[in-house]
């Protein structure tokens, strides 16, 4: 895995933003694994810069989400499909025919995940895959625990993975107890991942991640076996490694 530490969130974005780039320009119909959360906002709003400024093009561009809370309506504000809507395609020239997010309101959701991982076969697999951390060491919405599920599947969200993700609705109760999330082997189906992790809250997760012990405990610690990995993150979540 190889680390780069920055300053600050705005250059941990930008970062980001210039290896998208790069796989942009080198390949215009590539597939883009994208995320949701926080962390990945300034990597989008770096690349609608870009886009404005010419310099990459999303006319033919794909992308795959990790995830979507379930159940959830994709016009609900807090669904991820509003999100990348909303930060990211309705500012550049993507098709949205060639955007793919979990659908939230599958009726069987077995058979929507394997749907989901023959599409990203389909696609010959994602390019670059954008990962952030969560303070539990969860990616996607692979949480800690004895097992791990190696493919897109529904899954139930921890207790903290609630809390913290409570701030986004009216109330905690509001929150989707369940969401679709791929697996650790369909993220690792990407050529490129790339993980940021911003601020002291994220310190925990990430020294649990660069350890060098492999556990299920820390998803993002099996990350380490893949063949090419990047984490970007600013000195302060990198301050108890």
């Amino acid at each position: 895995m190889q680390i780069k530490v920055v300053e600050n969130y705005e250059e941990m974005s930008r970062a980001a933003a210039d290896l998208f780039a790069e796989i942009i320009s080198a390949n215009n119909d590539c597939v883009l694994g994208l995320a949701t959360g926080d962390t990945p906002i300034g990597l989008y709003n770096c690349m609608i810069d870009d886009y404005k400024a010419g310099k990459i093009d999303f006319a033919k561009v794909k992308s795959v989400n990790l995830d979507e809370y379930y159940p959830i309506a994709p016009d609900n504000d807090q669904s991820y499909r509003y999100f990348m809507n909303k930060y990211l395609f309705d500012s550049v020239n993507i098709d949205k025919k060639n955007t793919y997010v979990p659908d939230g309101q599958a009726k069987d959701t077995d058979a929507f995940c394997a749907g989901y991982e023959k599409l990203i076969n389909s696609l010959g697999g994602i390019d670059i895959q954008v990962l952030g951390i969560g303070r539990n060491g969860h990616i996607g919405f692979n949480e800690p625990g004895a097992e791990l599920h190696p493919y897109t599947h529904l899954t139930s969200l921890t207790d903290s993975t609630i809390e913290a993700n409570s701030r986004f609705f009216a109330s905690e109760a509001d929150v989707p107890k369940h969401a679709l999330t791929m697996g650790i082997r369909s993220i690792f189906k990407a050529r490129k991942i790339v993980v940021l992790a911003s601020g002291e809250g994220k310190a925990e997760a990430v020294k649990a991640m660069l350890s060098g012990n492999i556990s299920t405990s820390c998803p993002a610690s099996l990350l380490c076996l893949h063949s090419d990995v990047i984490l970007i993150c600013d000195k302060a979540a990198y301050s108890l490694v």
